[in-house]
């Protein structure tokens, strides 16, 4: 088939990465946001190296932009990581219409920040899907869904890149394969199941040391590496990012519990987290021993104070 390829960042370039390699189709425009404060998306690099042609419109809706998209005669549009919104106009200039990647189960996590939300909540699974976007967010029919395993110490980085990632490549051929094949699947999504649970921001990211140690550690798995759980120590940012749960508590909750040579612990509720690499006032990130060493940490100083 003739496809054009949407896409940015990492994800974008692997998976067009992947339809070239595997050599069944002919990718004949390659689609990604506009460049930003100089930088070039990894797609647009990769797809001018390869000799494709790069598309860069900041509005799907302008005339001469679908104009454009007409001329490729694509059969197809796959949309691997693509966050300007595309109107039905656009979506429905290739021939069998437009597929979008989404790294969640939907209805599950729509919006953005998908992957942190499972993680932050506790759950034991997620996935990924390939659906055909309408003009909801990320409400249309699902084309294909692919599940992965959360494990107990699992974050958002080991989620990612070591399940969803390598699995949403695969899944983008599979997708690919079931529209050449005719009448793909179109199974309508539960929308009473839905959740939109919006950007995992700083604000999310805040650690309350009263909650639950459980609640504490699914929230610094989701948010490592990005955006980084934090607390504060005298004013300052102190993000926490690898740790372990610990069952036993000692003293008030907030309050650094023990320092060893592995790590900094800090009574939680009903438990300790044991922090072991973190990051201070913004500087690098370190291990928690050379942190507390780093700004004379003590047993019993207060975080979030």
């Amino acid at each position: 088939m003739r496809l054009i390829v949407m896409g940015q960042q990492a994800f974008g370039k692997s998976a067009l990465e992947t339809i070239l390699r595997a050599t069944k189709d002919e990718v004949v425009a390659v689609y990604c946001a506009p460049d930003k404060d100089g930088r070039v998306d990894p797609i647009k690099e990769f797809a001018i190296e390869k000799g494709l042609t790069v598309m860069q419109p900041d509005n799907f809706k302008n005339k001469d932009v679908l104009d454009k998209m007409r001329t490729f005669k694509a059969d197809l549009c796959v949309m691997a990581y693509v966050v300007l919104f595309v109107p039905a106009e656009a979506r429905d200039i290739p021939t069998y219409g437009s597929i979008c990647f989404h790294p969640s189960l939907l209805p599950l996590h729509r919006g953005p920040s998908s992957i942190n939300w499972p993680i932050i909540w506790g759950a034991q699974k997620t996935g990924l899907s390939y659906f055909w976007p309408d003009d909801g967010l990320d409400e249309g029919e699902i084309l294909l869904q692919k599940e992965v395993e959360i494990g107990p110490d699992d974050t958002i980085g080991s989620v990612y890149f070591d399940k969803v990632f390598p699995l949403g490549l695969e899944a983008t051929l599979e997708a690919i394969d079931l529209v050449r094949a005719g009448n793909p699947p179109k199974q309508v999504q539960d929308h009473s199941m839905a959740t939109y649970e919006g950007w995992c921001s700083k604000s999310v990211a805040k650690i309350d040391w009263n909650r639950s140690v459980d609640e504490i550690y699914n929230l610094i798995r989701g948010c490592n590496p990005q955006p980084g759980a934090w607390t504060t120590y005298k004013g300052e940012v102190l993000q926490i990012f690898d740790c372990e749960k610990k069952d036993q508590s000692r003293g008030r909750t907030g309050r650094v519990s023990a320092i060893t040579k592995e790590g900094v612990m800090i009574t939680a509720g009903r438990g300790s987290i044991f922090a072991k690499r973190v990051r201070f006032a913004g500087g690098k990130k370190m291990t928690a021993v050379e942190f507390s060493a780093e700004v004379g940490l003590k047993q019993g100083a207060k975080l979030a104070s």
